[in-house]
């Protein structure tokens, strides 16, 4: 036999064992999908797009910033019917006057933001500062970014200098400049100086 004839059966012979090695492992992963295995793509469209830690980030308009958002972990939902953004070990916001100073704060343990609504759902622990220095305590505030207002239909106690509010139910601007409690429960407790 030549020797060009021997290595060109062996070139032969060695492609078409890599052909054949290919089409085993092409039909091996063409199998049908088993019912888990779709079950895991499904999931893998309910992951989050982007997840950060130890977030800080600030909102302007006409290059002042209007609130600065802190949270130790975001997790964006773009892809879901109603788009949201979960903060689940809680959220800070500080809300700012356009001259730069603080004009309030809310923070809560867990937050929830949908994108279309401009809402947020602040849950657990919410707590709400006005710059009167008025301290709204709840387990769920509602914040209508774009209404700039928050409410609540939970029960709600409202510490002031001038004493103590509660009810169920609350509607305010975000800044707590102009309040209204709705159902008043309990005692109403008030600080007065005593006369002479």
């Amino acid at each position: 036999m030549k020797p060009y004839l021997k290595n060109t059966i062996t070139n032969i012979f060695t492609a078409s064992s890599f052909l054949l090695l290919a089409v085993c492992v092409f039909t091996s992963s063409c199998s049908s999908n088993k019912p888990e295995e779709i079950q895991a793509i499904g999931d893998r469209e309910e992951m989050a797009s982007l997840i950060v830690k130890d977030l800080e980030t600030v909102i302007t308009d006409s290059g002042k910033v209007k609130y600065r958002l802190l949270t130790p972990e975001m997790y964006q939902y773009p892809n879901k019917e109603e788009p949201y953004t979960d903060f689940p070990k809680g959220l800070n916001v500080i809300i700012y006057l356009p001259d730069g100073s603080v004009d309030g704060q809310i923070k809560c343990n867990n937050a929830i933001y949908y994108e279309k609504k401009q809402l947020f759902e602040l849950n657990n622990d919410v707590e709400a500062i006005s710059q009167k220095n008025e301290i709204l305590n709840t387990e769920q505030l509602f914040w209508d970014m774009e209404k700039e207002t928050i409410y609540s239909e939970k029960f709600v106690k409202i510490t002031s200098e001038e004493g103590i509010w509660m009810g169920t139910g609350f509607e305010s601007d975000q800044t707590m400049s102009n309040w209204e409690l709705k159902n008043p429960t309990g005692e109403m407790q008030f600080d007065t100086e005593s006369t002479n």
